[in-house]
């Protein structure tokens, strides 16, 4: 979730131009990560909730290239964007062992 805020932050500097396009992309993709680890807690099984975690993953995958762009069109500061694409890494190696973790519970006997 303070990806999420950093994101919203961070895009409240973009032209009003980009409003309907880049902003709102990033802001959507971050809020999808968040809400699909949520959605997945939900569920009832553990392929589900794999399933949100891969989905959730993508997101993430999604942003780092929205914040990688942002930077290439000037729309904000490389220092800027870093900060949020190591949380996102960080975030990443979360995932995936959660993901790891899941999947060896659910080999197990």
């Amino acid at each position: 979730m303070q990806v999420v805020k950093q994101v919203y932050l961070l895009t409240e500097g973009f032209p009003p131009s980009e409003l309907y396009g880049l902003t709102s992309q990033m802001r959507r993709a971050a809020i999808s990560i968040p809400a699909n680890i949520a959605e997945g807690w939900g569920r009832r099984y553990t392929a589900e909730f794999i399933h949100f975690l891969r989905q959730a993953n993508g997101s993430r995958t999604e942003l780092e290239t929205l914040l990688m762009l942002s930077v290439e069109i000037n729309l904000c500061p490389q220092e800027a964007a870093q900060a949020i694409l190591e949380e996102l890494q960080i975030l990443g190696k979360q995932l995936n062992n959660l993901e790891r973790s899941l999947q060896r519970r659910r080999r197990s006997p």
